[in-house]
């Protein structure tokens, strides 16, 4: 196992199978030394979406499990990309969009449930990043988070 993967059974978490495009567009890119991976939906281990505006039907609290699952589901995808999650050098980017009612500003808490799983994983040093939090009105099959990211990658 790569070290990541081991830090990855340490918390508990198994992979899913990387989810499938929900449009015509590539799930991920590789143009080295870097891997775009596209949005990905706040999904649960078995793929059913984790859904609702933050700030109206549901909690910050809700939002950053939501989060931390687009997380997983980003390395989902970076392991069906990759074959080998260690050829993960550092996470660059990541970009996020929180479902939220008219007027919710707490955007980076929530998106927190994704910086903060990525730094469990990767480590500090692997996973400082830069991102952007900004909130829709709605997202995909109404999901509460959808978050895509850039990383560097050996080649």
């Amino acid at each position: 196992m790569s070290t990541i993967e081991e830090s990855l059974a340490k918390h508990g978490i198994k992979l899913p199978p990387a989810p499938k495009a929900l449009g015509n567009f590539a799930p991920y890119l590789v143009d080295a030394p870097y891997l775009y991976i596209s949005g990905q939906i706040s999904a649960d281990l078995n793929g059913k979406p984790i859904t609702g505006q933050i700030g109206g039907e549901t909690t910050i609290e809700h939002g950053y499990q939501a989060a931390r699952f687009c997380a997983i589901n980003l390395l989902a995808r970076a392991k069906a990309a990759l074959g080998d999650l260690n050829r993960i050098e550092r996470l660059i980017k990541l970009g996020a969009f929180v479902n939220a009612q008219p007027g919710f500003s707490q955007h980076p808490k929530v998106v927190n449930g994704a910086s903060d799983f990525m730094t469990e994983v990767l480590g500090p040093e692997k996973a400082g990043h830069v991102r952007f939090a900004v909130g829709s009105s709605s997202l995909p099959s109404n999901a509460s988070v959808e978050i895509e990211a850039v990383f560097r990658i050996s080649t």
